[in-house]
């Protein structure tokens, strides 16, 4: 592809993080090989203060990792694992390379990266897509960054309004960075390839695309653009190994980006930023046979979506599913009465549905009724097999049952109309 467009790093990048020197690391010049005598950088040569046989770990393990020494900065073996899962060549013939990736811990220090990177406090602004990931205000909060908000249409399956996004940034230089996700959250729904280009295709726009596939693993095969930021250079794709993957504990997410905007975030970052255990599992997970291991819980987490998408409709006061069904998740609305009473979406039904889940059934799900467009909502994420048996029985009989939601249940027990408009932004706040 041959695109001319206005981007221009040199002018969108924060000028400081431009011309900063990144700090030099105590294994730049000479690796942690096993047979060098590594007397530079201060660390304890007797190992870690970890007894393996008392504490029940593998002894062998802990000295493989060497966890008294700083870790691999780079981690170019890493990058060069996730370039191999995203190299196939669907949206182009060009080669992701290690020089296309920045490795954080988890998503939200790549948000945040790219904020301090692009963005200058008190003056610069991002926009995002409502209903959308809470991680994009927070870290723009906390970077004293303004935000614009185009919401998603839901009329549309809740795709992007690309005319009324590309009007914003046509009359707003100051916005930098635009934050979408695909799949959603909690909308759930892949976004439209031809609405993303039309975003990349801003005719003076110069600022950066961020786009989230947290979730892309649960898409369709060939769902993701990662390696679309070889042809786009105002393109940032995110991803992570805490979903697909299930390796939430070790705190991995990555950019793919132009080798240009790499390098800044990689100027930027903390020396020593991903942990040896991380990397080392994160490695072990991306090998040929444990990704047939995620795909093939993925196959188990695909059935379990498609019978709650099949069984949850026939409880009475289950209304529709809004967004799409590309995720390990699914948005639903609770009504008010019954389908056939024309119950209506009801946030004082989802929260009672909520809350009784929760705390007498011992089943969480999350309520979303306060975001924009999702009135009523709650997003239940698929589990197991048995998870989901639990989930529908505890929902039946809440919902059904001679003891489950009523007029006063509804109204959180004589909760005032005040009280409930807390108790719905609270349960709303919670981000993930």
């Amino acid at each position: 592809m041959n695109h001319t467009r206005p981007f221009r790093l040199e002018t969108c990048a924060r000028p400081n993080i431009l011309s900063l020197q990144p700090y030099r690391c105590a294994r730049d010049d000479y690796k942690d090989d096993g047979t060098n005598v590594l007397l530079d950088a201060n660390e304890n040569a007797y190992g870690p203060s970890l007894d393996g046989e008392a504490s029940n770990l593998d002894g062998a393990e802990l000295d493989r990792l060497r966890l008294n020494r700083y870790p691999d900065p780079h981690q170019t073996e890493l990058k060069h694992q996730l370039c191999e899962l995203r190299n196939l060549h669907t949206h182009t013939t060009k080669d992701l390379g290690p020089e296309h990736l920045f490795v954080g811990v988890g998503s939200d220090e790549v948000i945040d990266a790219l904020l301090r990177c692009f963005c200058t406090p008190g003056h610069d602004k991002i926009l995002t897509c409502p209903p959308t990931y809470g991680m994009y205000a927070v870290s723009a909060q906390v970077n004293d960054v303004e935000i614009v908000k185009v919401p998603l249409d839901p009329a549309q399956g809740f795709q992007l309004q690309t005319e009324a996004i590309n009007a914003a940034l046509s009359s707003d230089p100051s916005i930098k960075l635009v934050y979408v996700t695909s799949p959603g959250n909690p909308t759930a729904n892949l976004l439209s390839k031809p609405d993303i280009q039309k975003l990349l295709e801003h005719p003076t726009w110069n600022g950066v695309l961020v786009l989230d596939e947290a979730y892309i693993d649960f898409a369709p095969d060939g769902a993701s653009l990662a390696e679309w930021v070889t042809e786009w250079p105002n393109l940032v794709v995110m991803q992570t190994l805490s979903k697909a993957f299930g390796l939430a504990g070790i705190r991995l997410g990555a950019a793919f980006a132009s080798p240009e905007v790499t390098r800044l975030l990689n100027n930027l970052k903390a020396p020593y930023n991903i942990s040896s255990p991380t990397s080392a599992l994160a490695i072990v997970a991306l090998q040929p046979n444990n990704v047939a291991v995620m795909r093939a819980n993925r196959a188990k987490i695909m059935e379990q979506r498609q019978r709650l998408l099949h069984e949850l409709p026939k409880i009475s006061r289950i209304g529709r599913f809004l967004g799409g069904t590309d995720s390990n998740f699914l948005l639903v609305e609770i009504l008010d009465k019954s389908r056939a009473h024309g119950g209506r979406p009801s946030n004082e039904s989802a929260m009672a549905l909520y809350e009784g889940l929760a705390e007498t059934r011992g089943v969480v799900v999350r309520f979303r009724g306060k975001e924009m467009n999702c009135e009523g909502c709650l997003r239940v994420t698929v589990g197991t097999s048995k998870e989901v048996d639990r989930l529908l029985t505890e929902a039946r009989s809440i919902l059904e049952g001679e003891n489950g939601i009523n007029s006063r249940t509804v109204n959180g027990d004589g909760r005032t109309k005040e009280e409930e408009e807390v108790k719905e932004q609270n349960a709303n706040g919670v981000i993930a």
